[in-house]
């Protein structure tokens, strides 16, 4: 019989098991991380140029590095400051308000599509889809902002077109579907009404595809200058990315012009530094909401 001194002193053998190499994640490592640089140089060379002078950059061309390091391409584009500043304004606006309404009109649109129990439901979510493949057209959508509904020169032209994107209700509408049903079931018993089950349930539980969406609606209302050209012919309304896109036509137009032949106009300079203005804020905002948007795509890429 073995006593418990003998255990005591005998040599502990552990086996030391050895993973074998995985070179198919080395593989998928070294292809995202490509793509990651893929990704990242055009943005560091937009930078570089915003960053050169014009002389340099006509004689040497594109570098990942600033060649005759100047401002003066921003200094250029800021001698008004309060214009660009009061464009910042009205697109931080725009897209804030946008983006929550646009999330609360979507999510109220696509919680009744997501029961079971919804009499409506087929026929809402096909007149839903059905505006993904056909629309009116652009003549009648101006004719319906301006004379019917009179929101020429007014901010509302901005937010109004894109408070309900089809893409965004269906894949909200797929999320929603997922949440347990015994949990709903289980507040109703108790007491709540649908209003309550919404806001306190539905919505905290689908915080990932939210944020995703949010992130949607910030995008697309950030770099909008498209509704700004058919609706706004008021300076003070113009919208960050429309008021770089009249600069920049400005600036082609004296670069193309005799009289201002031996002044110098940072034509290339200019346009990536307004690239860097455009694209820095959209940048930041999708680091804040990038832990949640993989979870959220794929949360509302299942099926329902």
């Amino acid at each position: 019989m073995t006593t418990t001194a003998e255990l005591q002193t005998r040599p502990t053998v552990r086996a030391t098991v050895r993973r074998p190499f995985n070179w198919g994640q080395l593989v998928v490592h070294l292809i995202l991380s490509l793509v990651g640089i893929a990704c990242l140089l055009p943005m560091l060379l937009i930078v570089s140029i915003s960053l050169s002078s014009e002389r340099e950059i006509a004689l040497n061309g594109y570098r990942l590095w600033p060649q005759g390091f100047t401002l003066f391409a921003y200094e250029y584009i800021l001698q008004q400051p309060g214009q660009i500043l009061r464009a910042y304004g009205v697109t931080a606006f725009v897209t804030a308000v946008g983006t929550l309404s646009g999330l609360l009109v979507c999510s109220l649109l696509a919680y009744p599509l997501s029961r079971q129990d919804y009499i409506f439901r087929r026929p809402l979510s096909f007149y839903v889809f059905f505006t993904l493949l056909f629309n009116g057209g652009m003549v009648p959508f101006y004719i319906l902002m301006t004379r019917y509904l009179g929101l020429k020169d007014n901010i509302l032209a901005l937010i109004l077109p894109y408070m309900v994107t089809a893409w965004y209700v269906l894949i909200l509408r797929t999320s929603f579907a997922q949440l347990p049903i015994d949990l709903l079931d289980a507040a109703r018993i108790d007491g709540a009404g649908e209003w309550r089950i919404f806001f306190q349930i539905v919505l905290p539980l689908s915080k990932p595809v939210l944020a995703t969406i949010g992130l949607f609606f910030v995008l697309r209302y950030w770099n909008d200058w498209f509704l700004a050209l058919l609706f706004m012919n008021r300076a003070d309304l113009y919208p960050l990315q429309y008021l770089l896109y009249v600069l920049m036509t400005n600036i082609n137009v004296l670069a193309s012009n005799p009289q201002t032949v031996g002044i110098p106009i940072p034509v290339q300079s200019t346009r990536m530094a307004m690239a860097v203005l455009a694209f820095g804020p959209a940048l930041f905002t999708f680091l804040l909401l990038q832990k949640h948007f993989v979870r959220g795509i794929t949360i509302g890429g299942l099926k329902g």
